[in-house]
């Protein structure tokens, strides 16, 4: 099995008033032991070592993506994966995008990982676009086979979207934001603004969520018990959308909610496992 994680470790770890969650953010790193990891809000990750030295004490190798305006990402691979290639998504995103191929039993998986922009529903439709871009251009390169993934390339993106998901009901949630946050969710004629996530999909990709998640579970990641987020309000804004040749894969997609997650951040990380294997 091949693990997945993607998380929003807010604020880079620490707080304003001087409040450092680090050593959370690892061990819920360490315990759960994702083989790739996608972090969002990598506040200061871009000065010299901060990111070596995290990467080091959860036993990964880091790949950064600095941000123009807002804050790095940054996907992290455990050996013994074989990296095939790394780069930054070269657009001018808000926070930013990290793309990395690895080797893989199953053939190379591109995961992207990123973070949309959290103001302005129609900016993230334009970065969702260019992600779009990214997963037809590695699909037109990279092809998966055998695994049971030999229908098609193994592409993943993976971030906070900041982006409610299609299809749902999403008038109470919305209701009880502060009308300062409600605006970042609504379109001008006042409806939901799903637009992000409903071009990914339409790009062929699909949410790990809604086909390989845990019965009954919403997939909600924000906010957390303890770690603040008064701009949430029971909102699933994290994914894991993945083409479909590494979706027939995919087992256990779950939010990881328990004491530790609820003090580390405001989002609750999302994993999910693989059937494939290294190489």
């Amino acid at each position: 099995m091949l693990r997945v994680m993607t998380w929003n470790i807010r604020t880079g770890g620490r707080d304003a008033d001087g409040g450092d969650r680090l050593a959370l953010v690892r061990r819920v790193v360490t315990t759960q032991r994702p083989d790739l990891l996608a972090l969002q809000e990598l506040r200061g990750f871009d000065r010299p070592g901060v990111l070596a030295r995290f990467a080091a004490g959860v036993g990964m190798r880091p790949y950064l993506a600095r941000s123009r305006w807002g804050q790095p990402v940054a996907v992290l691979v455990r050996p013994p994966l074989r990296i095939l290639a790394a780069a930054g998504v070269r657009r001018p995103f808000h926070h930013g995008a990290q793309r990395v191929t690895v080797a893989t039993s199953a053939g190379p998986l591109t995961l992207t990982g990123t973070h949309l922009c959290p103001f302005s529903g129609t900016r993230r439709l334009i970065e969702a676009g260019w992600l779009a871009t990214t997963v037809r251009h590695a699909s037109g390169s990279v092809v998966g086979a055998g695994g049971g993934a030999d229908d098609g390339p193994l592409v993943l993106v993976a971030g906070d979207l900041n982006t409610l998901e299609p299809g749902v009901d999403h008038r109470d949630r919305i209701a009880r934001l502060p009308a300062a946050y409600r605006r970042r969710h609504l379109r001008r004629d006042g409806r939901v603004d799903t637009r992000a996530v409903g071009r990914l999909l339409a790009a062929g990709l699909v949410d790990l969520q809604l086909t390989a998640g845990r019965p009954g579970d919403d997939g909600a990641t924000a906010p957390t018990r303890y770690g603040g987020g008064v701009e949430f309000s029971g909102m699933r804004l994290d994914y894991l959308l993945a083409t479909t040749g590494l979706a027939a894969v995919a087992r256990d997609c779950r939010v990881v909610r328990d004491d530790d997650t609820d003090r580390a951040s405001d989002h609750c990380p999302v994993l999910v496992d693989l059937a494939i294997g290294a190489t």
